[in-house]
């Protein structure tokens, strides 16, 4: 898609979070009621036709864009949070990042068989985060799992698309 809008309004942040990375800062795409539209009408074009029943947004970014998605979709919304931030019964799925191993969790009672999931996240470098996220809501069952992220890096080494099978659907809105 990379429509012009959004990756003008884009933000690149040098040496952010450690010297050397160049952080693409999204919330100036979620202050800008002009790029927050866009990329929600665009999502909902992409979606609107497969029947999802659950948006999976996995913290924090991934909740903007996806509860906002799941409102017109006319889903539910789920929060894919860091372990101990859900109050009750979760689900854990553990992996390794760049920087050491994390978990995250969904509630045990968020997803059911007869559900149709978008996770739905901000960023694809490493995949290693969608790839946790995938893999948990996939211990649910449910009837299909599609992917989408705004964008997605195709910076040489990172390859975050190659974590996940053919049989996984993913978007991006931008690649850059």
């Amino acid at each position: 898609m990379n429509n012009e809008t959004l990756i003008k309004n884009l933000r690149n942040v040098p040496d952010f979070p450690i010297p050397g990375i160049q952080f693409k800062d999204v919330s100036t795409l979620f202050k800008n009621a002009e790029c927050l539209k866009i990329m929600t009408d665009e999502l909902y074009a992409m979606y609107k036709d497969k029947g999802i029943t659950k948006v999976v947004g996995i913290e924090s970014r991934g909740f903007v864009v996806g509860a906002a998605l799941a409102y017109k979709l006319g889903a539910g919304f789920v929060m894919c949070r860091k372990p101990g931030k859900l109050p009750a019964d979760t689900r854990k799925e553990s992996y390794m990042k760049e920087y050491g191993k994390d978990t995250i969790e969904i509630h045990s009672d968020a997803i059911t068989e007869n559900d149709v999931v978008l996770l739905h996240d901000d960023l694809l470098a490493t995949g290693g985060s969608m790839k946790a996220a995938y893999n948990l809501v996939k211990q649910f069952n449910p009837k299909q799992v599609f992917i989408n992220f705004i964008i997605e890096l195709t910076i040489e080494g990172l390859n975050g698309r190659a974590v996940f099978g053919p049989e996984v659907e993913m978007t991006t809105l931008m690649k850059i």
